[in-house]
C-alpha cells in the first residue's frame, strides 16, 4: 500500500457520481493556523491520509504517524489499515498536540516499514 497525500484538514465529505465512481471533497486544507489564545495550548488538528492498496497487495497493513517537533516526538498514533485491493481509502488521524511557544510540528507518515511523508503544521501568534 502507499500514501497518496496527507493534509491537514477542516472536513471531508465523500460522494457518489456516475461510473460508479467516488469523490473526496477535502475542505479547509492548512499548514498554519492562528493560536486562538496565547501559548501555551493544545491544538488538535485533523490529519487526512489518503491510500491506494495495489492490485497483488493483501490490503492489510497499519498507518503510523509521529508528530515531531524539531526532531522530537511528541505525539504518536498507529491504527490498522484495511483497503480492498484495486481500491483507494482514507484515514483521520486527530493527535492532540501541546504548544509551549510557536512554531512547526511535522506529521510523519507511513504504512508499516515504507517511505515516509512529511506534512508540516505551523501555530502562528493570535492574530491582531
Amino acid at each position: 500500500m502507499q500514501i497518496i497525500a496527507a493534509l491537514f484538514i477542516d472536513d471531508i465529505e465523500l460522494r457518489q457520481v456516475p461510473g460508479p465512481s467516488t469523490r473526496i471533497d477535502l475542505t479547509g486544507i492548512q499548514f498554519s493556523a492562528a493560536a486562538p489564545q496565547p501559548v501555551p495550548l493544545t491544538w488538535s488538528p485533523h490529519l487526512c491520509v489518503i491510500v491506494r492498496c495495489p492490485d497483488e497487495h493483501s490490503g492489510n497493513g497499519a498507518l503510523e504517524v509521529v508528530f515531531r517537533r524539531d526532531g522530537e516526538e511528541i505525539a504518536r498514533n498507529v491504527q490498522p489499515l484495511q483497503v480492498e485491493p484495486g481500491k483507494f481509502n482514507y484515514r483521520l488521524v486527530r493527535a492532540e498536540l501541546e504548544f509551549d511557544d510557536y512554531g512547526t510540528v511535522e506529521a510523519h507518515c507511513r504504512i508499516d516499514l515504507g517511505s515516509v511523508l512529511v506534512v508540516p503544521y505551523t501555530m502562528l501568534p493570535p492574530a491582531g
